[in-house]
């Protein structure tokens, strides 16, 4: 291996190595372990520049460095690196590692620091592995490792209403990697292959593609589980507010990243300028992208409203793929806002969950009113949320605009049916929810004040309301999310260049101008459409007038959303624990009452017994050979050697009660024995039958 490949595999396995001498250091000197997790990170972060500063001065993103692991669960593990990667190994280690400054102060009093910080690296590890994959079976392996390592995070604070989320999630992660290793198969049964790179020419020698879509659906199933694509979004809202800060920061920003990465594969590889997978995503896309600015909008929880806008800024990603198909060569601008808006959508919840995370460690509460006011005479707090909440909402100067309009001119720029019209309308109707959602949670946290003068009283006369590590993290987490927006001729044409070779574009560039007046249209349509929403529906329909006392005087937010749409409580759940196991059990006894009626039917007809001429009362005729020679040996032991002491017994009887109790036991023993090695050959065979068909 050389230098260069080994320099590969320590970005994914160092994290692993960091998580045990960190476990075992933390048990007695949970200080000394904080330095070191810290100092880890940073070697990472300075190994992933390393990588990324030499693609962007050839500005050549095509695979550079590659390693393989051999004899691992029969195919091996391979990893490369090429453009792409390179900015999403930067990505995650920069986001690890603010997080990891912010997590010491976060908790400081909370229990099972050490059980976090393990799984805070040995989910960075799988991460890694996931974005440096090079085929869909390492891909899946690390995937995997993933979803188990990262449940300990929403499990963290052990309250019901955490364990219940991370039951959902584990839920959702593992029946979606199942169904993800059950297209894997499929698609290398019809392939012959799962390597990214020969994924294009494999389809084209298939021929016909509509035979692909089975495992098209399966393998998004299991990467739009974790990326929170709709309907699979049920873990996102439930498991963000429950979850730490640093953790929901990385949740948000980095591991639903993991399933569009598995999507970007498919679509790009596989699926590549079809028009029925582009609509189909689509779809998908606008009921994420409209969904979650909906939840975003009625939400009166801090964490949850940005949990919410996850789902929904998933959505806006999933346009861009889907027009990556639907524009097929001509897909220059889809390209474009598809990368950045995941570089801007990872950049901007770091942000805005390390602000939330300052709230919490220092009020202990969530809801909006009970925040509300916290940040009134924080300047610095609240410069570094605004950053975060202008990037996101798409204004004009900021990086969320330029991914923004990437998009929208690229559903303008697809000659399509009616529906692409209203599905625009749907884009930026989501985009001004966004604004309105956003400027809620900053009205609320920095304008407003709390309804309780005793508790807006102590919000003021807050000043060490964080220490210098976590001022740092989320000053310089801010500090980047404002130069990549400030100057795209700085990094952001850069990156867009870096990802044409990872999503396989091969049209012609052209410039592209952010500024025109056609790009700044769209922006302010939703800026206008976000306006109105919050003036009208949120401050007037969802937010109520109290008035208890004169502490309680005012204006409320509500939440208002009705209990009747949440997915998982009335579809899920009563389908897996209800319906699914009726329509089961009623099949089952059907197919039991049947064989049972076949057997009596046999037994009475075909298979009925002969009737003897005189039936035994017990015993065979073996039984009474020995019961007779048992009698005799009696008879003549009474006459000779035991004539003062006689016996008198049966021992024909004696032997026949004796040989159905033998009988009977071997039965039971045979019975056992027989369904062992029934359950054995059957999991012989599907195995048999797997290798054959490899």
């Amino acid at each position: 291996m050389t230098n260069q490949g080994f320099l590969l595999i320590s970005l994914i396995f160092f994290p692993f190595v960091l998580a045990i001498v960190g476990a075992i250091l933390g048990a007695k000197r949970e200080r000394e372990r904080d330095i070191l997790v810290i100092a880890g990170l940073i070697f990472e972060c300075v190994v992933s520049v390393y990588y990324l500063g030499g693609f962007l001065i050839s500005l050549n993103g095509e695979v550079a460095y590659t390693a393989y692991i051999p004899e691992v669960c029969g195919f091996g593990l391979n990893f490369c690196m090429d453009g792409f990667r390179a900015v999403y190994a930067f990505i995650a280690s920069w986001m690890w590692m603010m997080a990891a400054l912010l997590s010491p102060e976060y908790f400081s009093h909370h229990h099972h620091r050490n059980r976090f910080y393990f799984f805070l690296l040995m989910t960075m590890g799988a991460t890694m592995g996931v974005f440096l994959s090079s085929d869909l079976f390492t891909t899946f392996i690390f995937f995997e490792i993933m979803s188990f390592t990262s449940y300990v995070w929403v499990a963290q604070e052990e309250t019901v209403p955490a364990l219940k989320a991370a039951d959902t999630y584990l839920a959702v992660a593992v029946i979606g990697g199942l169904v993800m290793l059950m297209g894997i198969f499929l698609l290398y049964h019809m392939l012959g292959t799962v390597d990214m790179k020969e994924l294009i020419p494999a389809v084209k020698n298939y021929g016909d593609i509509s035979k692909l879509y089975i495992p098209g659906v399966l393998l998004f199933i299991g990467f739009g589980a974790k990326a929170g694509a709709f309907p699979l979004h049920i873990w996102l809202p439930k498991a963000h507010p429950v979850a730490p800060a640093p953790a929901s920061a990385l949740l948000s920003g980095i591991l639903t990243k993991s399933g569009i990465f598995g999507i970007l594969v498919v679509s790009n590889n596989i699926f590549f300028a079809d028009s029925n997978w582009g609509h189909f995503l689509l779809l998908i896309a606008a009921f994420t992208m409209f969904g979650g600015a909906l939840l975003g909008v009625f939400s009166v929880d801090l964490k949850r409203t940005l949990a919410c806008s996850s789902m929904s800024q998933i959505g806006f990603i999933l346009v861009g793929i889907a027009m990556q198909c639907l524009l097929g060569e001509e897909n220059m601008l889809a390209v474009y806002g598809t990368m950045l808006h995941m570089v801007n959508h990872s950049m901007i919840k770091l942000v805005l969950f390390l602000c939330a995370g300052v709230v919490y460690m220092n009020v202990h509460a969530l809801n909006l009113n009970d925040i509300r006011g916290f940040g009134r005479k924080k300047p610095l707090l609240m410069v570094i949320f605004l950053v975060g909440a202008l990037c996101i909402a798409g204004i004009p100067g900021f990086g969320g605009y330029i991914s923004k309009t990437l998009l929208h001119e690229a559903i303008v720029e697809y000659e399509g049916t009616f529906l692409t019209d209203i599905f625009e309308w749907v884009f930026l109707l989501s985009g001004g929810m966004t604004l309105a959602y956003m400027t809620k949670l900053f009205v609320c946290i920095f304008v407003e004040k709390n309804m309780d003068e005793e508790r807006q009283k102590k919000f003021d006369d807050m000043k060490n309301y964080m220490k210098l590590p976590s001022a740092v993290a989320v000053t310089l987490s801010a500090a980047l999310l404002f130069v990549w927006g400030v100057v795209p001729s700085l990094l952001i044409d850069k990156v867009e260049i870096l990802a044409q070779d990872f999503m396989n574009f091969c049209g012609e560039t052209e410039a592209i101008h952010y500024y025109s007046f056609t790009n700044l249209k769209g922006s302010l349509i939703s800026i206008v459409i976000g306006v109105v929403i919050y003036l009208t529906v949120i401050r007037m329909s969802l937010m109520t007038f109290v008035d208890k006392s004169s502490l309680t005087s005012g204006r409320i937010y509500t939440n208002r959303w009705p209990f009747w749409l949440d997915i998982e409580d009335r579809v899920y759940r009563p389908m897996l624990l209800k319906i699914f196991p009726y329509i089961f059990a009623f099949l089952c006894r059907i197919l039991d009452c049947a064989v049972d009626t076949t057997v009596v039917v046999l037994r009475r007809t075909i298979f009925a017994d002969t009737p003897l001429p005189s039936e035994r009362i017990e015993g065979t005729l073996f039984t009474d050979v020995i019961g007779e020679i048992l009698n005799a040996i009696q008879w003549i032991a009474n006459k000779t050697w035991r004539r003062r002491k006689k016996t008198h017994r049966d021992y024909m009887h004696i032997v026949a009660i004796r040989y159905e109790r033998l009988k009977t036991e071997g039965s039971i023993i045979q019975r056992s024995f027989s369904f062992a090695l029934f359950l054995f050959c059957i999991g012989f065979s599907i195995m048999f039958l797997y290798i054959m068909m490899q």
